[in-house]
């Protein structure tokens, strides 16, 4: 397949009174046309962050972006000037945010909202971009869309907000889609809902996705190719069957270990396994790996020397000693 965007080495950091946060720390990922690649860790850890720095909606100060490359369709993003973005922003790109209810205006109808974009970037005057969200809301699977467009978000329920968010996001037919925690807050059954719908639309569309999101669960349904990420950094990189097959970094195994499976549970009082120690903090974070402190595997390398990542296998590389 050919690339889509392509992210080289890219690094955003935030200035605080602290001391410098390194956010995102030399990320590299692919994305093809018509893939989704799932970016899966725990809270804290960059994800955010970085679909952010694609979108170029890094709020400066105090956050910077101050290296790297972000490829989309051969044009290197950070070259661009703000105009040029905005064009792009929202036509090209989109983004399903975390929380739809933090997200969405609260003084302002739904429909006014969806058809922002529509009215930006189609240049439709107001009856027929609210058409096109009526359409839209409709193609999401909101129910009678045409009464919805009214309604504020207070009035709608999660699983509708997300809804709209998705219309949003979709309204232009976008070539590449960030959904950020798309699920979170959600119950398990629009959760299910919500994944089923943005697979279906993708595969209408052909619209490429970066799904960002903790749960292991929605990488295994919704992803081809996944990146997790630990202290701003990609410490692994797979397609999405051989991560689950043959987790090799410390890291991705204890993700894994900590998911419950039902031939654990039985006849056990403890089947439920953490990582040890916690997530060092970003403004002062170790020479050598990051995960040193928490790693059952670490040797004297990890502390004085920083990994890559590396080739292990055809399209699997990992960041780790372990597979020097």
């Amino acid at each position: 397949m050919a690339k889509l965007l392509e992210v080289r080495d890219l690094s955003t950091h935030f200035e605080t009174e602290y001391g410098t946060v390194k956010a995102v720390d030399r990320v590299n990922i692919v994305v093809d046309e018509g893939d989704t690649l799932g970016i899966v860790g725990e809270s804290g850890c960059g994800k955010t962050v970085l679909a952010l720095s694609i979108m170029r909606l890094i709020p400066s100060p105090p956050g910077r972006i101050i290296s790297g490359n972000i490829f989309f369709d051969g044009v290197d993003l950070l070259s661009l000037n703000d105009e040029e973005m905005r064009k792009i922003r929202g036509k090209e790109i989109s983004m399903i945010f975390q929380e739809p209810m933090t997200s969405l205006n609260p003084v302002l109808r739904i429909g006014e909202q969806v058809s922002e974009t529509i009215r930006l970037h189609q240049g439709l005057g107001r009856k027929e971009a609210m058409s096109r969200v009526v359409e839209m809301l409709r193609l999401v699977g909101m129910p009678s869309p045409e009464r919805i467009i009214r309604n504020y978000p207070h009035q709608m329920s999660g699983g509708m907000r997300q809804r709209a968010m998705i219309a949003m996001a979709l309204s232009c037919g976008p070539r590449l889609m960030l959904a950020d925690e798309p699920t979170t807050a959600l119950d398990v059954t629009i959760q299910a809902q919500i994944l089923d719908l943005i697979n279906r639309l993708k595969q209408d569309s052909g619209t490429s996705v970066i799904l960002i999101t903790h749960d292991l669960g929605v990488i295994a349904e919704a992803a081809q190719h996944v990146a997790v990420m630990y202290t701003g950094q990609i410490v692994e990189y797979a397609p999405v069957n051989d991560l689950f097959s043959a987790p090799l970094h410390p890291y991705t195994r204890g993700l894994m270990e900590s998911i419950p499976r039902i031939d654990d549970i039985k006849g056990r009082e403890e089947y439920l396994k953490g990582i040890a120690g916690v997530v060092p903090s970003l403004y002062n974070l170790p020479n050598g790996c990051t995960f040193q402190d928490r790693c059952p595997y670490v040797m004297d390398i990890c502390r004085e020397n920083e990994p890559v990542l590396k080739e292990n296998s055809p399209g699997h590389k990992v960041h780790c000693w372990l597979y020097k």
